[in-house]
């Protein structure tokens, strides 16, 4: 039996890749992810340091906003909350802008950053996450279209409002939920 697809998808079991800003590889031991912004606490972590944290493996679906799904996809990492609750976010805080190392950008609200199953993932289907696909960490955030979940992760900066990411600046909706085919703005 097929899965339950968003409106528009279609299934795929490849997982086509798709960047706007292709980073050189960076060795694990090189890897660090800062927590800025609205925070009581800027931190800062290291591969060690994020590996710390405890991993789940979780698996979902991952919606392109071209219109492809790759069903039970199957990630390992850390909880993005767990990561945010070091750094103690402020309470207007309620937006975050996730980086990667080449400058692209998205904006998610904090609710979505921290709902479960958004993942800082280090692993793809049982294997290390290659450089490809956003290693050594990428953001994945599985209930929204793929271009949330950030490759090559490098910073998450909270704010009070919202302030737009590379795509949203581009017309993209601001949200990108799948089932409600938020695709353009």
């Amino acid at each position: 039996m097929e899965p339950k697809l968003p409106p528009g998808q279609r299934p795929t079991r490849k997982f086509p890749l798709f960047t706007v800003d292709p980073s050189e590889p960076l060795e694990r031991e090189r890897f660090e992810l800062a927590v800025t912004g609205w925070v009581e606490r800027r931190v800062t972590l290291g591969w060690e340091d994020l590996r710390a944290l405890a991993a789940e493996e979780l698996e979902h679906d991952f919606h392109c906003v071209t219109g492809w799904t790759r069903s039970e996809t199957r990630w390992s990492g850390v909880p993005v909350a767990r990561v945010l609750e070091l750094a103690g976010p402020k309470p207007e805080a309620g937006w975050a802008l996730a980086w990667s190392r080449g400058g692209y950008s998205a904006s998610l609200p904090l609710a979505d950053l921290t709902a479960p199953g958004v993942l800082l993932a280090w692993e793809l289907d049982g294997a290390p996450l290659t450089h490809d696909h956003g290693g050594p960490v990428r953001l994945v955030v599985p209930h929204l279209y793929g271009w949330k979940s950030v490759k090559w992760v490098k910073k998450i900066q909270l704010s009070d409002r919202e302030v737009e990411g590379y795509w949203e600046m581009r017309g993209y909706h601001h949200r990108g939920d799948p089932w409600r085919e938020e695709r353009y703005g």
